[in-house]
């Protein structure tokens, strides 16, 4: 297709573009603030006002340093020095002080200022870490692991980096800079203080404008960079799909790919850096030449003394120190201001699942689960449930069976409100549970997952996440429930035997008998079990079986499952196919009424026979 796009228009687009960078850096800052003033908290405010009173301090101290070197040197300046020993010495010493005062200021600005700061990166970081909890299912679902986490890490880095280079760097400079120029202005000449002044706008304004340039590449390194770090941590956590497949070689080229894309744009980083301090260098070595040979003619002239020629001198290169560190602050800030942007756009994705302002927590009254005429879909062109109605009195269980595909596991997704039902309701105990709490909710509901993960952390610590706040007598006897304190004693170092990543140094019956035991200790008015039993031999599921019947004893229990023979005690079984409920009733009654449920009956209890002890081999898959 031909580009329409007009060439006289690309300038005012580029513009377009750079003013929009412009307003979002502004934004950023205006974010950040905030966290730098916090409200209720006179003791941080305290500490920056005297982290910016010991910042202009030791300003001063520096700008006195070369003033006292020019009066030592004309002092020193003529033949009988033996006279002026005296006078010169208290120079010097003044010199010496200036010098150890700018120091001391600058140091204890930074230690005044350190609590600030790291409070302010602690602060963010907790708000994107919670934020994240709070949104959606959908968005975690979405969103790559890698990429976030890399997202976080690089945008909490570098609001530290501002700090230190913004209010550390740039403020002291732009304040060095003017008292600079009124001193050479007063006490030498003003054409020496313009082109002093000229030489560090050209310099400044140089550097702006080629690390605009520059940013996209640095923008290119950053999206490589994450893509790299989430292909590599995705084919790790899938270590072992890796190895059953035999793709090593293959994953190992989708990374370097990422790498290698990365390594164009690093390449092109590092060049134009090039560019940019070549530039900055000639700059800088015209304007203190142009100032030498000013105030050297000035000597000559009989107009200025050795000292202002030493003092012209050494404010420039006092100056310019720091003007060429200001070349790497001015990038580094860019960069910092594009990855906080990066980690605040995290705080504004919508949380979708969202508490109604000042929502009360559910009441219990038995806790009946009830679902009213649901109509839900993960993607609204494609409806899972359709005018799904069941209810689970207290103290009854309820299972839901059915082909994979079905919405069995959508039933347990929206009764966590993980998402919101399209069309119906669902209430617990006469509430609708968009009306009370989420937290209350959850706390009231306990699940046993069809996929466990654990965290990589000891066993003790994933049984007793359930309720951290459980003894270990506790903790002990929700595992010997479970069926895996025998277990977990056999181990060399038994409760506190680390799990490794996601569980897998345990198997997936063991898994499953620690996640068992992680509902059993919270102690829930509602059961959901999904698949709880799928991934034990027969025997250890029928002990559990035995011990989860015991469980749910005064509990409301809702049972998804695959394999039938878990679900022949339920007070009733539901089953669903494509979204709707085509039939319900005890396991005697839907036997005798030969219909659905009678056919996947037999055709499993066929695969028992054939050795398949009854299991479909079906699993439901997660939303896309």
């Amino acid at each position: 297709m031909a580009n329409t796009t007009d060439p006289a228009t690309a300038p005012q687009a580029e513009q377009a573009v750079k003013a929009a960078e412009s307003a979002s850096g502004w934004r950023t800052l205006g974010r950040l603030l905030p966290y730098l003033w916090p409200r209720n908290q006179p003791g941080m405010r305290l500490r920056v006002v005297a982290a910016m009173v010991f910042l202009v301090a030791a300003k001063v101290a520096i700008i006195y340093v070369p003033i006292f070197y020019k009066d030592a040197i004309d002092v020193l300046a003529p033949a009988d020095v033996g006279a002026a020993v005296a006078l010169p010495l208290g120079l010097i010493l003044a010199y010496g002080a200036a010098r150890v005062l700018s120091l001391a200021f600058g140091e204890l600005r930074d230690a005044i200022f350190a609590k600030v700061g790291q409070r302010a990166i602690r602060s963010v970081a907790l708000n994107v870490f919670r934020h994240l909890h709070k949104l959606s299912l959908r968005f975690h679902l979405e969103r790559q692991t890698g990429g976030l986490s890399r997202a976080i890490e690089r945008g909490t880095k570098a609001i530290e980096l501002l700090l230190r280079f913004s209010l550390f760097n740039i403020i002291p400079t732009l304040i060095e800079i003017t008292m600079v120029f009124v001193i050479l202005w007063v006490m030498l000449d003003f054409t020496i203080a313009a082109v002093t002044a000229v030489t560090v706008v050209v310099y400044i304004a140089y550097t702006m404008v080629v690390t605009e340039w520059r940013i996209k590449f640095r923008r290119q390194m950053n999206e490589q960079d994450s893509t790299a770090n989430t292909k590599a941590i995705d084919s790790l956590l899938n270590y072992e799909t890796v190895k059953y497949f035999g793709n090593e070689e293959h994953e190992a080229e989708r990374y370097d790919k990422a790498l290698k894309r990365y390594e164009t744009a690093a390449v092109r980083n590092t060049t134009s850096l090039s560019v940019l301090n070549i530039g900055q260098a000639i700059i800088i070595s015209i304007g203190l030449t142009l100032v030498m040979i000013m105030s050297g003619q000035g000597i000559v002239d009989g107009d200025l003394t050795v000292g202002d020629f030493v003092l012209a001198n050494t404010y420039l290169m006092q100056l310019y120190q720091p003007l060429n560190f200001f070349g790497f602050v001015y990038r580094e800030i860019k960069q910092a201001l594009i990855d906080i942007e990066t980690m605040f756009q995290l705080l504004a994705v919508d949380t979708e699942i969202a508490d109604k302002p000042d929502a009360p927590d559910l009441k219990l009254a038995g806790g009946e689960v009830r679902f009213d005429d649901v109509d839900f879909g993960y993607d609204p062109r494609r409806p899972i449930l359709k005018g799904v109605s069941f209810q689970v009195p207290p103290g009854h269980s309820v299972a839901i069976v059915g082909p994979s595909g079905a919405g069995k596991s959508t039933i347990s997704r929206l009764l966590y409100r993980f998402y919101d039902v399209g069309e119906g309701r669902i209430t617990i105990d006469g509430q609708d549970i968009r009306d009370v709490s989420q937290a209350s909710v959850r706390r009231a509901t306990g699940i046993v997952p069809q996929d466990t993960v654990l965290f990589n952390d000891t066993i003790y610590y994933n049984i007793a996440y359930g309720r951290p706040d459980a003894s270990p007598a506790e903790v002990e006897s929700a595992a010997r429930l479970a069926h895996i304190h025998n277990f977990i004693m056999a181990l060399p170092d038994g409760y506190q035997s680390m799990v490794g990543e996601r569980g897998l140094k345990l198997s997936g019956g063991e898994k499953q008998r620690v996640a068992i035991a992680r509902t059993i200790i919270k102690d829930p008015c509602i059961l959901l079990f999904d698949e709880a039993t799928s991934a034990l031999d027969t025997q250890t599921e029928q002990e559990i079986q035995a011990n989860l019947r015991e469980l749910a004893q005064g509990r409301t229990t809702l049972i998804i499952a695959h394999r039938l023979s878990t679900v022949v005690d339920a007070d009733e079984i539901i089953v669903l196919d494509q979204g709707q409920i085509v039939e319900r009733g005890t396991h005697a009654d839907l036997l005798a009424a030969d219909g659905r449920y009678a056919e996947m009956w037999r055709r499993q209890q066929e695969g028992a026979d054939n050795g398949n002890n009854g299991r479909s081999g079906q699993v439901e898959p997660a939303p896309a």
